[in-house]
């Protein structure tokens, strides 16, 4: 019988010492992941980083060093995939741990899921902290219909160009845009949006989601000023909704 391939929440970001991992991650999901001895995770140091604040307050089954961590990431091989679920397909438990917040939403852990499935393992997600869902429901926009459109491009008449596209379809269909970007070109991503959407567009911005200095404003574009919130290289969700 083959294990289950847990699906394991990380924290959106680095917390202080004293700030207590139950606040982002319940006690139940902490006991699962601490009960696994295979791992696979986008980073191998960033699991093992987990792990050490993991057993500050729930024992580990093993010591970090004897639990397996294979890694999975944007270079991984689509052949390379079997490979990781061998374990759980000889019947023994793993957890699929996401660099930040919860696995296989802008995630390279997809595929797996995705093949775990087709191999008949079962798989249970866990409740953990997703900055996407946090930032929309944070933001004011609308919650009833919204979408997921990860990276804009990075070429500016691109970008310009795709922006435009999701405004229409925002306003089109009443649905909330969401995005991100790599954190030093915040900057430009609001100029940009400033410059070819339209003053009355909602854009509401969520940064450090769960961290000390989560900040989230929701103005409409001819409002916003690059004052209004520090924006460069702090990880960031943008939501936009055209009215």
């Amino acid at each position: 019988m083959s294990g289950t391939l847990y699906l394991i929440p990380n924290t959106l970001g680095k917390r202080d010492e004293a700030d207590p991992l139950a606040e982002v991650i319940p006690a139940g999901v902490q006991q699962i992941a601490a009960g696994l001895d295979y791992l696979v995770a986008e980073n191998a140091k960033t699991a093992r980083a987990f792990l050490k604040k993991l057993g500050e307050t729930t024992p580990l089954a093993r010591p970090i060093q004897q639990i397996e961590i294979q890694e999975l990431n944007v270079n991984t091989r689509a052949d390379a995939l079997a490979a990781l679920l061998a374990p759980l397909q000889a019947g023994r438990d793993g957890g699929l741990l996401s660099e930040a917040g919860v696995p296989a939403v802008a995630d390279p852990g997809a595929d797996l899921v995705r093949l775990a499935h087709a191999r008949g393992i079962r798989v249970r997600p866990l409740v953990g902290p997703s900055s996407i869902l946090l930032a929309v429901m944070g933001s004011g926009l609308n919650g009833q219909s919204f979408a997921f459109n990860g990276y804009l491009p990075v070429d500016a008449n691109e970008r310009a160009q795709r922006l435009r596209e999701l405004e229409q379809r925002s306003r089109k269909a009443s649905q909330t845009q969401v995005f991100i970007e790599t954190p030093y070109r915040n900057g430009a991503l609001l100029e940009a949006m400033r410059q070819h959407c339209a003053g009355t567009t909602l854009l509401s911005v969520a940064v450090d989601l769960t961290l000390p200095g989560e900040t989230i404003v929701t103005l409409p574009l001819s409002d916003w000023r690059p004052e209004r919130i520090a924006l460069h290289k702090r990880p960031a969700i943008f939501s936009l909704l055209a009215l």
